[in-house]
C-alpha cells in the first residue's frame, strides 16, 4: 500500500505535536493503523501544508501525489476549511474543485477517501456562519462520495469531538485526543473498524471575561493580522513527509 494524504493543518497534524515539535496527527496516525490492519508495508507521504485553500490542494498537491514514483494505491482528501473562513466562499466552488479530483484520481486508478474536517464552530467568533457553511460543504462532499462509490470520512457529524478536550487552545485545531478520535473514525470509514478515542469529560471549560480575553489577544488577532497582509500561516513552508515513508505501528 502507498498512501498519500493532501490538505492543510487538519491533514498535517497541527495540534497534535512530538515533543520534536514535529506535527503527529490523524494522517500519521491512519497509516499506522493501516499497516496494522493489513498486515502488510504502507509507504506513506503527507503533502498537506496548514493554511492552504482547496483550490492547492486539488492541484499542486495532487500533482506532486501523483507523480510520486512508485505511483500511489490511497490519497486521503480534506479542504475546504480554510476557504469557508474567508468571505465571499463560494462552496458550489469547492465542491466543483473536489469532483475534479476525484475524477482525476479515478482516471489514475487511485483510490481516494474523501474526509470532512472536524466542526470547531461552537467555540469560535462567528462559529454559526461557519457551521452553516460546513452542513453545505459535508452533505455535498457526502453526496459525491456516494455517487463516486468512494468511502466517506464524516466527522464534521461527531458529536463526541466537538467537546473542549479534544481541541488546542486555539479552539480551531484538534489536539493529540482529537487527531487519535479522528483517526479511528477515519479508519473506520476504509473498512478498517476502529475504536474512536474518547477522553474523560473533566473540568468545565472557563469562557470568563479574562480567559476570552487572552484566547482573542493570544490566537485570534494575529489571524486577523495575517488575513490584512495576505498571509497564511503556512507561507514558506513544505510538506513533513514529501517523498515515500516506510511506516509502522505507533
Amino acid at each position: 500500500m502507498r498512501y498519500v494524504a493532501i490538505g492543510d493543518s487538519f491533514t498535517e497534524g497541527l495540534g497534535d505535536e512530538l515533543p520534536d515539535g514535529t506535527p503527529r496527527g490523524w494522517a500519521d496516525r491512519v497509516a499506522a493503523g493501516l499497516a496494522v490492519a493489513t498486515g502488510e508495508p504502507v509507504e506513506y507521504a503527507n503533502l498537506a501544508i496548514r493554511g492552504r485553500l482547496l483550490e492547492p490542494i486539488v492541484t499542486e498537491q495532487l500533482d506532486a501525489a501523483l507523480s510520486l514514483t512508485p505511483a500511489p494505491t490511497l490519497i486521503t482528501l480534506n479542504g475546504g476549511g480554510n476557504d469557508m473562513m474567508r468571505p465571499g466562499g463560494d462552496m458550489s466552488r469547492l465542491v466543483g474543485l473536489t469532483e475534479r479530483a476525484v475524477r482525476r484520481c479515478v482516471d489514475a486508478g487511485v483510490r481516494m477517501v474523501l474526509i470532512s474536517g472536524a466542526d470547531p464552530s461552537g467555540r469560535l467568533p462567528f462559529g454559526a456562519f461557519m457551521r452553516r457553511r460546513g452542513e453545505l460543504l459535508t452533505a455535498a462532499v457526502g453526496e459525491l462520495a456516494a455517487r463516486y462509490a468512494l468511502p466517506f470520512a464524516d466527522v464534521f457529524h461527531d458529536t463526541e469531538i466537538r467537546r473542549a478536550p479534544y481541541w488546542s487552545p486555539d479552539r480551531l485545531h484538534l489536539n493529540a485526543a482529537g487527531h487519535q478520535r479522528a483517526a479511528g473514525l477515519i479508519l473506520t470509514a476504509m473498512g478498517h473498524p476502529t475504536a474512536a478515542h474518547v477522553v474523560d469529560p473533566g473540568p468545565a471549560e472557563s469562557r470568563r471575561l479574562l480567559a476570552e480575553a487572552r484566547y482573542y489577544r493570544e490566537h485570534v488577532l494575529p489571524w486577523v493580522h495575517r488575513r490584512v497582509r495576505g498571509r497564511s500561516s503556512g507561507d514558506d513552508r513544505t510538506a513533513k513527509f514529501p517523498q515515500w515513508t516506510p511506516v509502522g505501528s505507533v
